[in-house]
């Protein structure tokens, strides 16, 4: 994220690491504040249901569980994956919750890759996907908000994946759904048949409530649909 007038900084809390973007300097040190509590509430969590944790499938939580459980539950049911696949998109969501809830009118928060944004002007970000050849030289114009933001790679990730797409980019009305249909999508992104592969993966994303739009690259096929940012190329 690369953008004028607007206070930015990077955090970094054990394996979670990002960037924070606002209008508003205070609003920086509440997105941090819900980050670290947010992230403690479900470590003490998955302690005590460990099957939260490594689950590859959806998994029923009570109603008096914590926020970003349910959150995370919710969005995973949606896209048919396990719970932890909405982890970093989730908790970027509840940090932005929070600056606006302080005042802020821009509230943008990169966890791990994956973005949640909220914002009274528009907003470019970049596609970051390993060393591929457009990774860090495209990205998009953001204009429509709330909006969330995650893609997912076989290829250039450490995050499980069972899919061999090098990125699919999913845009949703949050960042906790897009990083679960990211994971989802990309778990199907695999075979001889790019065209048909790619075709797949736009299906699926496009048949989930709530996505807006899906972009998926695998092996020099592109594909599109649904409702995508404005392209930037960034020199």
């Amino acid at each position: 994220m690369n953008n004028q007038n607007l206070f930015k900084e990077t955090f970094e809390f054990g394996e979670t690491r990002g960037v924070i973007l606002t209008d508003k300097k205070d609003a920086i040190a509440t997105a941090k504040n819900s980050l670290k509590e947010n992230k403690k509430k479900l470590e003490e969590y998955v302690r005590r249901n460990p099957k939260f944790l490594y689950s590859l499938k959806p998994v029923n939580v009570n109603e008096d569980s914590p926020t970003v459980v349910k959150l995370m539950a919710e969005a995973s049911q949606k896209a048919g994956v396990g719970p932890m696949a909405a982890v970093a998109g989730v908790l970027a969501d509840l940090a932005v919750e929070a600056m606006l809830a302080k005042g802020a009118h821009t509230a943008i928060v990169e966890n791990g890759g994956e973005v949640s944004a909220v914002s009274n002007k528009p907003i470019n970000i970049a596609l970051s996907v390993g060393d591929h050849p457009l990774s860090k030289k495209v990205g998009f114009k953001l204009e429509n908000f709330p909006l969330g933001v995650a893609t997912s790679s076989g290829v250039y990730s450490h995050a499980i994946s069972f899919g061999e797409a090098e990125a699919v980019t999913i845009f949703a009305e949050n960042a906790g759904l897009a990083d679960a249909v990211a994971t989802a999508v990309g778990n199907i992104i695999a075979g001889d048949n790019p065209q048909k592969a790619v075709e797949n993966g736009v299906k699926k994303a496009l048949s989930i409530s709530g996505v807006k739009g899906v972009l998926i690259i695998y092996k020099g096929t592109v594909g599109m649909a649904g409702h995508i940012p404005k392209i930037l190329k960034i020199v």
